[in-house]
């Protein structure tokens, strides 16, 4: 537990990604990966997936990181528009999200952390109000002791500390597709912070990580509930 304690809080005070200037308000995406060109290196990129790595010591100790830049497609780093691992609701091409295999410290027995996310920055009109992060997902080549999360973060500018977070655990989920879904609420304090969906894994000596994902949707789904507004509407890691 204290190495997962160690490693989230390390991932919120070292990813210290471009924010744009000023407050803007949250806006919907949704993404199949149907009209993107596989055989261009550039097609997440242009499209807005970011990536970050983390690096930590076998015992979770933090070493490093590196970016945030734009997400690669295809290559041994991070993730790649996927073809023909859909079924007839994924269509012909999906998101396969996985580690960096670039980074020669899987070899030295350290574990790498791959950060793939699309990011945007929360408003003033945004404050009461309920965004879920919808997608479809199936297992990979993922294989023990490579982890993998689904993720709703928010970070503050000022720091780029950790102000909610709010998972998935994809670790383990079936190699046949499943929907899942990730709720946040959006309160006075987070007025301003930056807003990141996406996926991470956890992967060492060259060990197999790869998670599909496809048909993200990425909506205002209400106002916040009474209980949300109580609790502040995240699942923080302080609680």
């Amino acid at each position: 537990m204290r190495r997962a304690v160690t490693r989230v809080l390390a991932t919120a005070l070292i990813i210290c990604f471009a924010a744009t200037a000023g407050w803007a308000d949250l806006s919907s995406y949704m993404q199949d990966f149907e009209g993107l060109v596989q055989a261009d290196p550039a097609a997440l990129a242009n499209d807005g997936w970011l990536y970050f790595g983390n690096v930590f010591d076998p015992g979770g100790g933090y070493l490093y990181g590196y970016g945030p830049g734009p997400a690669p497609n295809g290559g041994p780093a991070f993730c790649a528009v996927a073809a023909g691992q859909g079924g007839a609701s994924q269509g012909a091409q999906q998101l396969v999200v996985y580690s960096d295999y670039n980074n020669g410290d899987h070899a030295n027995g350290n574990i790498i952390e791959a950060n793939v996310f699309q990011e945007q920055i929360i408003g003033a009109v945004d404050v009461g109000t309920m965004w879920t992060f919808q997608f479809d997902a199936k297992l990979g080549d993922l294989v023990p002791n490579s982890t993998a999360l689904a993720f709703i973060k928010t970070l503050d500018p000022n720091t780029f500390g950790l102000s909610s977070f709010v998972t998935v655990d994809m670790t383990s989920i079936p190699a046949t597709w499943g929907t899942y879904s990730l709720d946040l609420a959006i309160h006075a304090g987070l007025q301003g912070h930056i807003l990141q969906i996406g996926f991470l894994n956890t992967a060492t000596n060259y060990t197999p990580s790869g998670v599909l994902y496809d048909n993200i949707n990425f909506g205002q789904s209400g106002p916040v509930s009474v209980e949300s507004r109580s609790w502040g509407g995240v699942k923080s890691l302080y609680r």
